[in-house]
């Protein structure tokens, strides 16, 4: 994996393909693999003609390991994906995160409108606008010496995935409790690109696709039947409506 430092962090990514640039932003105590690759992301993209890359976000897969929650506000984190395209010398691109890479897309559409084409919220419906609950739990399920002094159920699912993809669980503990800014509802209002928001129709993390569409001008919303949080990442249907809402924009 290439490298840069943002910021003095370093921020592991992939690139792959020709095309028009999409920025891939995973989700939490993922990676740009295991969201992006072994889903059938990458090789979709690419074969619909789009140049894929994928980062790792601080904290994550291969990229710097930070251990106090500021170095983790979400805005900072947009920052991080600004960065990389500057350092491809990419001056715009579409943009697709999934759940928490899903608010971190938002904040960098917001912050920096001209480095974003279209938006793509994947794993993340109208709960980007609600306060995020739970967190306290999950960090400290993070932090438990094992998966078997985890109780809570919803922690305890985290602290699972986390150990499969084999993550940095101090780090990601630190992420959790600092990457959790606010947008509002009038934030998104402010969002100039076109949007399409994709969350599974029995996701309870993300909340609903279609109320959260309707806060946004233009945005469009789609809804995979059948699929949680989890399930819904490599789902086919996800895959042919980014491929379709991307076109549009050609």
């Amino acid at each position: 994996m290439p490298m840069f430092s943002s910021d003095g962090v370093d921020i592991h990514f992939i690139d792959e393909g020709e095309g028009q640039p999409v920025l891939l932003i995973h989700g939490f105590a993922s990676n740009a693999v295991v969201n992006w690759v072994d889903t059938g992301w990458v090789r979709h993209l690419n074969r619909s003609g789009f140049r894929a890359i994928a980062m790792d976000n601080r904290g994550h897969g291969l990229s710097g390991k930070l251990y106090t929650p500021q170095e983790y506000g979400t805005p900072r984190m947009a920052e991080d994906a600004r960065r990389v395209l500057d350092h491809l010398g990419i001056g715009r691109a579409d943009v697709m995160g999934y759940s928490m890479g899903a608010r971190i897309t938002a904040f960098l559409a917001i912050q920096h409108p001209q480095y974003v084409r279209s938006s793509v919220f994947g794993g993340l419906g109208v709960n980007m606008v609600r306060p995020m609950a739970g967190t306290g739990p999950i960090a400290t399920a993070l932090e438990a010496p094992t998966i078997d002094d985890v109780t809570n159920p919803t922690a305890r699912t985290f602290r699972a995935f986390a150990d499969s993809t084999k993550s940095d669980l101090k780090a990601l503990a630190a992420c959790i409790r600092g990457a959790r800014d606010p947008i509002s509802a009038d934030d998104l209002k402010r969002l100039q690109c076109p949007v399409l928001v994709a969350v599974g129709s029995t996701d309870v993390i993300a909340g609903s696709a279609t109320d959260l569409a309707a806060l946004i001008p233009g945005a469009q919303a789609v809804v995979m039947e059948g699929r949680d949080h989890m399930k819904a990442v490599g789902d086919r249907a996800y895959k042919d409506a980014v491929t379709e809402f991307l076109n549009m924009r050609s």
